[in-house]
């Protein structure tokens, strides 16, 4: 499944954007004046291979899975609150569950590797195993085990198409997630890992130089190759992590623009570009997060967000918050009057 999908990933469609500028520059405003929404709609129109792009109604994947790394004491709160959090998801209290709503959102939460029992209506429970074994004494997971998770995603990214979903936002809940995201993103770049590490849901500052260095003895002691990223997941990721990659390549296998969320949703985009870089062209980025190692994130796959709010929550509010935009961007094509058809003289050319 893993080797088809991303063989079925092609490049976006580039020739529609002379279409979609033409008809840019007929709407009744001055060429360019809606600045990166006019951008928006030529990307949005090569992802789907449609000059007349929709994204509604978007999808919303909520992936959850628990960390071994939790053992090192890197996390503000206690293990068994992601599967709290899912049981928050699965009532419709937390706050993807608000503004998936607000933007009429399938949302969908999948357990991938949540060490608990999952309580609730209507999670999908597609287990690879109870959480990952603690990095800093051993392999988070086995390849085979991040390529299961690979496609656990893979197919809830079928399911969000085949309901009809033409966007997909994917979100995560795992503790300790940051401390894995931050340990795939310095193997995979190379960069300090002071640099990268954060406060995640709240650790005091005194704090960061301990997590910092579980992960440091981690890539000392796990040797994960960069070359390799499916090895570097392995040694070093979550269950979720590699179940949000498979969601952004079973999108992209199916022309659905992707709205990638904050740094754990990132480091995952890296991972899956790693796999496939033709994925990237199917990627639009929500916002910027307070975790320093976003920026490293974003700079290695060339992206600029949408939004800075200095959000540092995931589950994918941010992408959740940014995702009018997109529709807007739609809606300016599809709904704005040209200059013939509103009767407005248009700009004189200069001779």
């Amino acid at each position: 499944m893993l080797a088809d999908t991303l063989a079925a990933i092609v490049p976006v469609d580039d020739s529609l954007a002379t279409a979609v500028q033409a008809r840019l520059d007929n709407l009744t405003k001055p060429p360019g004046s809606l600045g990166r929404l006019e951008a928006l709609t030529k990307s949005l129109a090569g992802m789907s291979g449609n000059a007349s792009p929709r994204v509604s109604p978007p999808g919303v994947i909520v992936f959850a899975a628990d960390h071994g790394v939790a053992d090192e004491g890197v996390s503000a709160f206690p293990q068994e609150v992601t599967t709290q959090m899912v049981a928050n998801f699965s009532a419709g209290g937390a706050a993807i569950n608000v503004f998936a709503r607000q933007i009429g959102a399938r949302l969908e939460v999948v357990d991938v590797g949540v060490k608990g029992v999952v309580e609730g209506d209507g999670v999908v429970i597609d287990k690879v195993r109870p959480g990952t074994a603690n990095f800093a004494r051993e392999d988070a997971m086995s390849q085979a085990e991040a390529a299961r998770a690979i496609e656990v995603g893979m197919r809830a990214a079928g399911r969000s198409h085949d309901a009809g979903c033409r966007c997909l936002i994917v979100g995560e809940m795992g503790i300790a997630n940051t401390t894995a995201s931050s340990a795939l993103l310095a193997a995979l770049s190379g960069r300090p890992v002071t640099r990268l590490v954060g406060q995640g849901t709240g650790i005091d500052i005194s704090r960061l130089a301990h997590k910092a260095g579980v992960i440091e003895g981690a890539l000392a002691a796990r040797q994960p190759d960069p070359a390799r990223p499916l090895e570097v997941l392995a040694k070093l990721g979550g269950l979720e992590i590699a179940a949000m990659a498979g969601a952004y390549l079973g999108a992209a296998a199916r022309r659905m623009p992707i709205l990638v969320d904050g740094f754990i949703a990132t480091v995952a985009a890296l991972v899956a570009c790693r796999l496939q870089p033709a994925l990237r062209g199917y990627l639009i980025f929500g916002h910027r997060s307070c975790e320093p190692g976003h920026d490293v994130a974003l700079e290695l796959l060339d992206a600029e967000p949408l939004l800075d709010m200095q959000l540092r929550l995931g589950e994918g509010t941010g992408a959740a918050l940014a995702f009018p935009l997109l529709e807007a961007a739609c809606r300016m094509l599809s709904e704005m009057a040209t200059f013939d058809s509103a009767g407005v003289a248009g700009a004189a050319l200069e001779s």
